[in-house]
C-alpha cells in the first residue's frame, strides 16, 4: 500500500448538509430547524445544563466540602527514583528537573520512602517522609531541610 492509495474507511466521511436551498432538497424552507419557538430563532437555544424551567440537576445536588487556600501543592519524588544520581551529588529541584524527574516546583519538594537508595546523596527538599529520611540516612547519604 502506498501513500497516494489511502482511503477514509467506508461511512467515515458525509457530505455536508446544504440547508435553506429550496424545497427540491429537502432541507429548504425552515432549513430542518421546524416551526417558530426558540431553537427555530437566530441564536437561539437553551445554555448547557438547562432542563426547560425545572430547577437543574447542579443546583438539586447538595454542595460539599470547601478549597482550602492556603493548600500547598508540593512536587513529590520517591526516594528509588534517586538511584538515577551518580554517588554523593547534592540532589536539589533543579536537579531533579534537569533529570526529568520532576516537571513543575509547585510550592516545594517532598521526599516519600518508595523504593530502595543504593547510593549516598545529600537531597535537599522542603519535606521528608520518616522512611524517606531513614532509608537516605542509612544509605549513606545527608539531608537538608530548604
Amino acid at each position: 500500500m502506498k501513500l497516494h492509495e489511502l482511503k477514509p474507511v467506508e461511512g467515515a466521511r458525509h457530505t455536508r448538509k446544504r440547508v435553506g436551498r429550496g424545497t427540491g432538497s429537502g432541507m429548504g424552507k425552515t432549513s430542518g430547524r421546524g416551526h417558530k419557538g426558540q431553537n427555530a430563532r437566530s441564536g437561539g437555544g437553551v445554555r448547557p445544563g438547562f432542563e426547560g424551567g425545572q430547577t437543574p440537576l447542579f443546583k438539586r445536588l447538595p454542595k460539599r466540602g470547601f478549597t482550602n487556600v492556603n493548600r500547598k501543592e508540593y512536587a513529590i519524588v520517591n526516594v528509588g527514583d534517586l538511584n538515577v544520581f551518580k554517588d554523593g551529588t547534592v540532589v536539589t529541584i533543579d536537579a531533579l528537573k534537569k533529570q526529568g524527574l520532576v516537571k513543575k516546583e509547585y510550592d516545594g519538594l517532598k521526599i516519600l520512602g518508595n523504593g530502595k537508595l543504593e547510593i549516598g546523596l545529600t537531597v535537599k527538599a522542603n519535606k521528608f517522609s520518616k522512611s524517606a529520611e531513614k532509608s537516605i540516612v542509612d544509605a549513606g547519604g545527608k539531608i537538608e531541610v530548604i
